[in-house]
């Protein structure tokens, strides 16, 4: 048997929101031991509930049930990047890996106001 295709499979910004899991977990592992049970584990945490939040979402029965899901995984997103942002200030990545991403959290953040429009509008 296969691999069954959900419909948040499609979704780009699903899509996005994996992509920034792997890169928050890849740059965690070379993050202080003694950072293990708070930094990384918020962010992994973090960045996981974006596409999370995002399935969950698309399964509801109403708009308004999605769009109340999309704005928790923005909510989420911010955390992330927050959580970012205190990585490059207390050194633990480089201003390249914080650039890659912003970029990851721009195009995800974007997405997600976009969808949460759509999901409202009147």
């Amino acid at each position: 048997m296969g691999k069954v295709e959900y419909g948040f499979y499609r979704l780009e910004v699903w899509k996005l929101g994996m992509e920034l899991v792997d890169f928050v977990y890849e740059i965690t592992k070379k993050f202080p031991s003694d950072e293990k049970f708070s930094l990384v584990s918020q962010m992994r945490r973090a960045a996981v509930s974006v596409p999370l939040n995002i399935a969950e979402g698309s399964i509801k029965r109403t708009k308004k049930d999605f769009a109340s899901f999309v704005r928790i995984a923005l909510g989420s997103l911010m955390e992330t990047m927050t959580c970012l942002e205190i990585s490059l200030r207390q050194k633990y990545i480089v201003a390249e890996d914080f650039e890659k991403g912003q970029e990851i959290i721009q195009n995800i953040y974007f997405k997600l106001i976009a969808l949460d429009k759509f999901l409202t509008k009147k």
